[in-house]
């Protein structure tokens, strides 16, 4: 098949990208950034810009979406809005002009909410911030789009936190204050937090492929969920760290802290690691119920403890 993946130079996209090119597909990235790994299958553009995505979907027989814009504390908030469901709606119509049927969309599993319980796919989408709110839009947008023509195929994966190797955000952030000694555990670290590593999450991706659906959408997370103390303990044991104490705050003293720094971005106009979003997204328990071990049919290659222990190889000797 001929693929283009939009976000495909980032971290889930370069993954993606190498499984579909060694199973023998033809694959372009449209993203507005280069990809280090794959600099000459990339298309530079932005997913609003409808113009120049309609030229880069010439020929197209799928697409699977990854761009979006994820950051915490995004400003102004009216981007998430603008590159998420503005960015889908620019896509639909590009697809409609190069006649492409079928799409893969990466969704979130944000559009649940926070402490909702394990969430299904079946459970009330309440999010709770501006990137839930607006990736939940998106779907709507291709709902609609693939309700038109029987002939259109959509699937939809609502992805939990993602890591693995090349990642740098929440998991990556967390081994590197760990490895710093710089670490606090705040609140108990007994909420449980679902969790998928990328070398499980693409395989599925790949998967589905050739899957016929007029709105499918799945959950992706890696099973057995570990709470925020077990996946801490499985890192600190890499790292050669079990021997030494944790040092831990109580959960509202965690929060004030987050509220300072809330107050200080606003004052400096930058933003920090520490908000009152971040600690309070770390101390509450989100978890999703899948699907896609069932009913798809699916065979993780790897336990998230795996997948942790091979991200931290992947890293060189002075981040590790």
């Amino acid at each position: 098949m001929d693929i283009v993946i939009t976000g495909g130079s980032g971290f889930i996209g370069t993954h993606l990208v190498r499984l579909l090119l060694d199973e023998g597909h033809a694959v372009r990235i449209y993203d507005k950034r280069p990809s280090e790994a794959f600099p000459d299958l990339v298309t530079l553009g932005d997913v609003r810009d409808e113009g120049a995505m309609t030229s880069a979907l010439q020929g197209a027989d799928v697409v699977y979406h990854l761009a979006a814009e994820h950051h915490d504390d995004v400003r102004p908030v009216s981007r998430y809005y603008e590159v998420n469901s503005g960015g889908a709606e620019k896509l639909v119509a590009a697809c409609e002009a190069n006649g492409v049927n079928r799409i893969i969309f990466t969704s979130t599993a944000a559009v649940y909410g926070l402490d909702e319980g394990e969430a299904d796919e079946s459970t009330p989408v309440t999010p709770f911030n501006d990137y839930g709110k607006s990736k939940l839009q998106a779907e709507r947008v291709f709902l609609d789009w693939a309700k038109v023509d029987t002939g259109r195929s959509l699937f939809m994966v609502r992805p939990v936190v993602v890591f693995g190797e090349g990642n740098t955000a929440n998991v990556y952030n967390l081994i590197m204050q760990i490895a710093g000694g710089r670490f606090i555990m705040v609140g108990s670290g007994e909420n449980r937090k679902s969790m998928a590593y990328v070398g499980n999450l693409v395989p599925l991706l790949a998967q589905v492929l050739g899957r016929d659906s007029q709105g499918e959408i799945v959950n992706y997370a890696d099973k057995p969920d570990l709470s925020v103390g077990e996946t801490v303990k499985v890192i600190r044991d890499e790292l050669g760290q079990s021997g030494t104490p944790l040092r831990r705050l109580p959960y509202w003293l965690g929060m004030l802290g987050g509220y300072g720094f809330d107050a200080l971005a606003r004052v400096r106009n930058r933003a920090y690691a520490i908000s009152s979003i971040r600690i309070k997204k770390f101390c509450a328990n989100t978890q999703v119920a899948t699907r896609v071990f069932d009913d798809l049919d699916f065979k993780a290659p790897y336990s998230l403890e795996e997948g942790l222990r091979r991200m931290i190889a992947s890293l060189p000797s002075e981040e590790s």
